[in-house]
């Protein structure tokens, strides 16, 4: 174990210099490799690229604790505070710490810069996650009295198991929609004339389950979907979206999006599949995913994994990934913690 001077700096995120961008981008990795030990590590263009792109409705703050013997960082802190209509109340911390550097109290002196910058900006609730694969996680959630919020997992399916019959009987049953329901992709960014309602699209993130967590439903407006593009691209992801419009009505029923990152061309993540209420029942949800993997499967010859989220209470989506062939990859818990009680912790341990 390597002791350390417990001083804690502030690390610029979107105007640090090259070298401090060096050093985040190991720590990270270092971290990364604990978590995803087969995955390929972030490359440092990447990193920057996120930092320096990060939409300004999202206000992050970190800081770092320094290793000068080792030139490298300890331990990081960041502390994500939402400047949108709703959520005013919460923000999302990380700490991460390197193994050699555990037990000495440096994630808690972290946490105590981030709960002093969340109060300050009267914010009450501290949200978090944790992995299974680093056990230290959870037990120092449980220290400073943190409370179970939601569990997932991440569920990968291999695309070698795909069941080709599956697939082509999914799409046939989708075809028999095709009088009903227009099914078409965007590639890249979303057309500038449909912004709006994209927007109102996205309303169906809200429709997932939140467990216990004190989240309010968020409401994305069209410059906030640019500026998040704009971060997604600019770290050199790629995405596809699938859609689905009423014929009659003219509106959207639901939709499917992936993102795909050259850096690491094995694995492709499965973000986002929605159906609106109205819509459900019809087979939707295993067409937008089955015409999606069919497109993988002919156009993205290099992915060999694809991971999603997913709440272990989603049981629609959890039927579809499971007879699909998604099994579970690794367990994530999030947790959340009133910032008056990781305080008391805090002063407790004087």
């Amino acid at each position: 174990m390597t002791k350390l001077n417990n001083q804690i700096l502030p690390f610029n995120v979107k105007e640090a210099s090259q070298a401090e961008y060096t050093a985040l981008n190991q720590h990270t990795n270092r971290i990364r490799l604990e978590r995803l030990p087969d995955d390929p590590p972030i490359p440092l263009d990447e990193t920057i690229k996120n930092m320096q792109s990060l939409p300004s409705f999202i206000d992050a703050k970190m800081w770092i604790v320094w290793n000068p013997e080792q030139s490298e960082i300890a331990a990081q802190g960041n502390l994500i505070l939402m400047r949108t209509d709703e959520n005013k109340h919460m923000a999302q911390i990380e700490i991460t710490v390197l193994p050699e550097y555990r037990q000495q109290g440096l994630g808690r002196q972290l946490l105590k810069q981030m709960a002093e910058t969340a109060r300050d900006d009267n914010r009450r609730l501290l949200l978090t996650d944790t992995v299974d694969r680093t056990p230290a996680g959870e037990a120092f959630m449980k220290r400073i009295g943190a409370q179970k919020g939601l569990e997932t997992h991440t569920n990968q399916l291999r695309i070698a198991d795909l069941d080709p019959g599956l697939i082509a009987d999914w799409l046939a049953r989708g075809q028999e929609h095709l009088d009903e329901f227009e099914l078409g992709l965007w590639e890249g960014a979303y057309p500038e004339d449909k912004i709006q309602a994209i927007a109102e699209l996205y309303d169906l993130t809200n429709q997932q389950p939140f467990g216990d967590l004190e989240i309010e439903d968020m409401h994305m407006t069209p410059e906030q979907l640019r500026q998040t593009e704009q971060n997604i691209f600019a770290r050199g992801n790629q995405r596809w979206t699938f859609y689905l419009v009423d014929r009659t009505t003219g509106k959207f029923a639901g939709y499917s999006e992936t993102v795909w990152n050259p850096n690491r061309p094995e694995i492709l993540r499965q973000d986002m599949t929605g159906v609106f209420p109205q819509y459900r029942h019809k087979g939707l949800g295993r067409w937008l995913k089955t015409a999606m993997l069919n497109k993988v499967s002919m156009e993205r010859p290099l992915v060999k994994y694809v991971r999603t989220g997913n709440a272990d209470s989603n049981a629609a989506m959890l039927k579809i990934n499971n007879e699909l062939g998604f099994k579970p990859y690794m367990a994530d818990t999030l947790w959340q913690v009133e910032v008056q009680k990781v305080m008391e912790y805090l002063q407790s341990r004087h």
